[in-house]
């Protein structure tokens, strides 16, 4: 170094503790050291022992409690007096009447409690230090003994259970891990999990009910997951829901990774970075969001390492006074339905907490987003947010200290700088966060925003940024890619990541062939003279009338599931057309094609379209797809009436009254997204709105007459791979474009170069080969006609017709399919029969539809369904039955009803209902007449023999049932249900108020299984 030069050190640490390792390495020498179960948990409680955590060497309840006594005295360095503890124990912790939502209320946001001191003062009382976390201590106990009760009349029976392993904080058990050994399923120890919630945790002091995450590992696998995943399942459970639910499922179990998204499986790699003292109470303290309904919702390692790295990028450059530079800020690209809104709030909120930060400003570029936002937030945490509806109340919020966060449009924020030069608040230490970026961020809006905020942090959440390779090549040069905007990528986590891990679902897509319009693709013909020619009439017609015969087939229209406690038949699609001419053609077109439909049989189609420059084109070349806004005065005359046309359809059908004024199409557009999410619209025809930024998991198809590419084209394919249920297995996409090139181009982008196999379904050979081989296996294995003998043997058969379903589930949406079953629908039928024998068998509680009913049996019902007979079916082989009566009974066709029944899930507990039906059935009557009259009267029989036997009352009851079968369940919870029994005093000496209750509640439900689909 030359004399007088000036020596500069770039800082080579910019963390002190990561809670996601940047990069794991696994040493493959300590993953061969166990096999068997006994010895994975000695290896675990040594692994943690290693780590610092204290073993502890108790199993009873009295030891449990004795031990968390003398931690909460630690760590709050005071001497309970015994009645000070009894009193403490009892009213702050155990808590008589509190369940597992009101521990982890404690846990997570009253982890301050107060205590009564004998003289008469009070003392706080802190369960969980979230400030200081290593003043927290870890414990590690195992083989912890429940043992077993008698059920007494509001308490059901416990269960003698043992517990693998618990990790203590501070005493109280909030981790649990359970165990089996390598080669076994983990699902096994998800099941394992829900019978000790079942049967235990709540037993005693109910201390394991405090429990905020659990893993479940074999040695190989490891997965967690919060407490809501098991609550709500129970829950669901015992209110008798029909059904499966989205929250209970081993789908929604997380697996741990670095910060490059390479999952940790082995229970090795996941001790030593998961359950790290550092990264483990960095989760429970800070990565865990308790909604505001109640669910408890665990952050994966991505959200926490993006979170991580805007905080700590946060820190670093206002040590490095870079603030209102690039070097302040960046951004996350983190692929779309990832969950970016619980990551931006996340961040959002701990930004706002953080010494020296005056106002965290979440901007969104869109109106319809900055309520979907909102919403978004609240549910997160109710009054967190200030959203606000005009320039002036930004300003009043902006000037107002205790407003932290605040969500506006990109649009009210660049209006109020032009009106506010010179504002204090530009002065203050901001932190601004972008909700997609990749909009209209490049432009003026962002250069006035930079200009006018000095000391701010600028950062962007995109799924889809924009790069060398997809940037236009108008506007300002140095604003082109995300990059440019924003500063440094982040953190990355991308669609095949998010595929990988089963974040989102993967894409199916149809390229079909349409009507020839000639050498439109000339490159001499201009774009407007090429859609003109798309919007050939019969070239529109052959489009819609291919969309009306496919529809059912794509939605899964014959497949009901349960949403919000409603019953709905399949799912939902949009349709995408290319400009708002094509919109209004294609939505006359549905009308004039569905005019003569049955209107049960119609779809119900609602129209949406708004003002957007340039919006039959991409200008930019980037891919954008036009930002359309709510300005409709900004429509052409005839655009406006056509709309206002369609907007008055749609309140003709739902009994609203929108129109095109700025309020009434506001309200429109919200009205029409939840009808989306409710699954009460089937299509919506969309120009650009919706294909952005809307998020429906009923939403399974996309119709596409629109060229797509790069971003624009992930970003509406995306809005179809929400996850939902075992029913929704990919998102669907049809296009009447050839944009194959497009799609894989765009796949390659935003995912990698090797990309497609994995975000696109196999091709329907490689199933269909698949597929033929289980049917090969089945037969020779499972001869039909021949009992399947031995436990193991049956369970073989569980899983190889389970494997085979799932296989069809996915072929069924292939056009080539139909007539290439191989089994009959007959063999199939009798398959069915004999796995619902095998069902009913195995089967130990009446639990979710896809629950693991013994410990490897997963037994797939729902997708039975998908295939059951109905009663239309039924109805139509007695039809065929009475016209053979004539000549005597048919055998044959009496046989096929009883094969069928038998096959069906829903209908076996009808049978006998169905057998004295088809002997009494008239030969001179209408049999759908006959039919109606019979079970409407064998309904009332029954209703009336539980009437009078559970001494109801009658009235009461009537408007009860009547109230399950408009709902589609029976509501054990609530007064409806009290109302209809007969006066019990529940304080009376040996009162049985609670199992009556239960009786009347079993008896209704089964009533209502019986005679739910009959109608």
């Amino acid at each position: 170094m030359s004399d007088g030069a000036v020596a500069r050190f770039e800082p080579i640490a910019v963390s002190s503790e990561s809670t996601v390792v940047a990069e794991f390495e696994a040493d493959p020498a300590e993953a061969t050291r166990y096999q068997s179960e006994a010895e994975l948990e000695a290896e675990l409680v040594r692994l943690l022992r290693e780590q610092a955590y204290d073993y502890l060497p108790i199993t009873t309840e009295a030891d449990l409690v004795a031990n968390l006594r003398t931690q909460l005295e630690a760590l709050n360095r005071i001497t309970f007096t015994n009645s000070e503890w009894q009193r403490f124990f009892a009213e702050k912790i155990a808590g008589e009447r509190d369940g597992i939502v009101e521990k982890t209320v404690r846990i997570q946001e009253d982890h301050v409690q107060l205590l009564k001191r004998d003289d008469g003062s009070s003392k706080n009382i802190t369960l969980l230090d979230k400030t200081h976390i290593h003043n927290n201590r870890l414990q590690v106990i195992n083989q912890y003994e429940v043992p077993g009760a008698a059920a007494g009349l509001d308490v059901p029976a416990q269960r003698a259970n043992r517990y693998d392993v618990t990790i203590l904080v501070n005493g109280l058990p909030l981790v649990h891990v359970e165990l089996k050994r390598r080669g076994v399923d983990i699902r096994e120890a998800f099941n394992q999990i829900n019978r000790y919630q079942r049967d235990s945790f709540w037993s005693g002091s109910g201390l394991f009910e405090y429990v905020q995450l659990f893993v479940i590992s074999n040695g190989t696998l490891t997965k967690y997951y919060s407490n809501t995943t098991r609550a709500q399942h129970l829950d669901e459970q015992s209110k008798g829901k029909r059904g499966r639910k989205t929250s209970n499922s081993f789908e929604f179990t997380s697996w741990w990774a670095d910060a490059t998204n390479k999952p940790i499986t082995d229970l090795v790699g996941f001790t030593r970075t998961f359950l790290a003292k550092h990264s483990l109470l960095n989760v429970l303290t800070r990565y865990c969001v308790l909604t505001d309904d109640r669910m408890l919702l665990v952050m994966r390692p991505y959200q926490i390492a993006a979170t991580e790295r805007i905080l700590n990028r946060i820190e670093t450059s206002t040590n490095l006074k870079q603030l209102g530079t690039p070097a302040a800020g960046g951004y996350v690209w983190h692929t779309t339905g990832s969950g970016k809104t619980l990551t931006s709030f996340k961040a959002a909120q701990l930004a706002s907490r953080l010494g020296g930060v005056d106002k965290v400003l979440f901007v969104v570029d869109r109106k319809d987003l900055d309520y979907q936002t909102k919403r978004e937030y609240e549910r997160f945490q109710k009054g967190a947010v200030n959203s606000n509806t005009s320039t002036a109340v930004l300003k009043q919020q902006l000037e107002n200290p205790s407003a932290r966060i605040i969500i506006t449009t990109i649009q009210k924020l660049s209006t109020f700088i032009a009106k506010n030069k010179g504002h204090t608040v530009y002065d203050g230490h901001v932190v601004i966060i972008f909700d997609e970026c990749h909009r209209s961020q490049f432009g003026d809006m962002h250069t006035a925003i930079t200009k006018a905020f000095k000391r701010y942090h600028l950062f962007g959440f995109t799924g889809t940024p924009i790069f060398a390779g997809n940037a236009g090549t108008g506007g300002n040069p140095a604003l082109r890619t995300t990059a440019q905007a924003f500063g440094d990528k982040l953190h990355t986590y991308t669609i095949v990541d998010a595929i990988s891990d089963k974040n989102v679902l993967p894409f199916r897509i149809d390229y079909v062939n349409t009507v020839k319009v000639g050498a439109v693709v000339d490159k001499q013909v201009s774009a407007i003279d090429t859609e003109r020619a798309l919007l050939d009439t019969s070239r529109v017609r052959q489009v819609t009338q291919y969309v009306i015969d496919h529809f059912d087939q794509k939605t899964k229209r014959n497949q009901t599931y349960a949403l919000k406690d409603r019953r709905v038949a399949g799912f939902n699609a949009l349709f995408a057309t290319a400009s708002i001419e094509a919109a209004k053609i294609y939505y006359n077109m549905f009308g004039r094609l569905q005019a003569d439909l049955p209107e049960a049989k119609r779809l119900k189609v609602a129209l949406i379209y708004s003002y957007a420059p340039n919006e039959a084109e991409d200008e930019t070349g980037a891919g954008l797809l036009g930002e359309e806004e709510f300005e409709t005065d900004l429509l052409d005359r005839s655009s406006r009436d056509f709309l206002e046309d369609a907007i008055q359809d749609y309140n003709d059908m739902f009994g609203t009254s929108y129109d095109t004024s700025a309020d009434g199409f506001q309200n429109y557009y919200q009205d029409l997204s939840l009808r989306m999410k409710n699954r009460e619209v089937d299509l919506v025809i969309v120009v650009n709105m919706f294909l952005t930024g809307f998020d429906a998991t009923t939403l399974n198809t996309l119709w596409v007459d629109k060229n797509l590419r790069a971003h624009g084209l992930i970003q509406a394919y995306s809005r179809t791979n929400r996850i939902l249920n075992s029913v929704k297995t990919y998102g669907n996409i049809v296009s009447f474009r050839d944009l194959e090139t497009e799609t894989n181009d765009a796949i390659a982008l935003f995912g990698n170069k090797d990309a497609a196999g994995i975000v696109l379904l196999k091709p329907y050979g490689e199933y269909f080969d698949e597929y033929a081989e289980k049917v090969t296996e089945l037969r020779e294995r499972f001869p039909l006609g021949q009992q399947i003998i031995g436990e193991q043997a049956q369970k073989d058969f569980i899983a190889l017709f389970g494997a085979l379903l799932r296989l069809r589930n996915i072929l069924v949406s292939f056009d080539d399919f139909a007539g290439s079953q191989i089994l009959s629908d007959r063999d199939l039928q009798d398959y069915q029969s004999i796995y619902l024998d095998l069902y009913q068998a195995f089967r130990r509680t009446d639990g979710a539809d896809r629950e693991s009913i013994n410990d490897d049996v997963v037994f797939e019902i729902e997708l039975i369904k998908q295939v059951e007979i109905n009663v239309d079916y039924i109805l139509m082989l007695v039809e065929q039955y009475r016209a053979a009566k004539g000549d005597g009974d048919d055998k044959e066709i009496k046989a096929a009803i009883d094969r069928a029944v038998d096959s069906s899930p829903s209908l076996r507990n009808k049978k006998d209902l169905i057998e004295e039906f088809v002997d009494r059935v008239s030969i001179d009557e209408d049999v759908a007449e006959e039919w109606r009259a019979y079970v409407a009267a064998k309904r009332e029989a029954e209703l009336a023999r539980i009437i009078t036997e559970e001494n109801l009352r009658p009235e009461q009851t009537r408007a009860f049932v009547d109230t399950a079968f408009r709902d589609g369940q029976v509501r054990g919870t609530g007064t409806a249900i009290t109302q209809i029994l007969p006066p019990i005093s529940r304080f009376a000496k040996g009162s049985s108020h609670g199992a009556k209750k239960q009786a009347v509640i079993d008896r209704l439900t089964a009533f209502f299984d019986r005679f739910f689909d009959l109608a």
